[in-house]
C-alpha cells in the first residue's frame, strides 16, 4: 500500500512564507512525476507545480517566481517552498505522485493540507 503524507500547511500573513512537504511510503519501485495541486473553496483543483522525473519543472502562471518545487529522491519526498504569499493562495494543497509499486503503476493523492494567507 502506497501513501502520500503532506505536512507544513498553516496560517501565515500576506508576504510570508511556508514550506510544504509530501513523503511517499509503502511498496515503491519508482516515483515518476511528483506535483502539487490546490483547490480553493468554490473553485476547481488547479496545478501549482510539477516535477517530472528527469523532466522540466512546470509552474502555474499565478505562482511563477514565488513558489519552488523540489524533490529528494532518497527520501521519496517532494517539497513546495512558497514565498511572497498572497491571500489568493489560500487553498487546500494536495500532493500528487505517479508511482510504480508492487501493486502496479498508479496515480496517488495525499489527504491535503490547508494553507491560509491573511491580508
Amino acid at each position: 500500500q502506497v501513501q502520500l503524507v503532506e505536512s507544513g500547511g498553516g496560517l501565515v500573513q500576506s508576504g510570508g512564507s511556508l514550506r510544504l512537504s509530501c513523503a511517499a511510503s509503502g511498496s515503491i519501485f519508482t516515483i515518476n512525476a511528483m506535483a502539487w495541486y490546490r483547490q480553493a473553496p468554490g473553485k476547481q483543483r488547479e496545478l501549482v507545480a510539477a516535477l517530472p522525473s528527469g523532466g522540466k519543472t512546470i509552474y502555474g502562471d499565478s505562482v511563477k517566481g514565488r513558489f519552488t518545487i523540489s524533490r529528494d529522491n532518497a527520501k521519496n519526498t517532494v517539497y513546495l517552498q512558497m514565498n511572497s504569499l498572497k491571500p489568493e493562495d489560500t487553498a487546500v494543497y494536495y500532493c500528487n505522485a505517479a508511482i510504480v509499486g508492487a501493486a502496479g503503476n498508479y496515480d496517488y493523492w495525499g489527504q491535503g493540507t490547508q494553507v491560509t494567507v491573511s491580508s
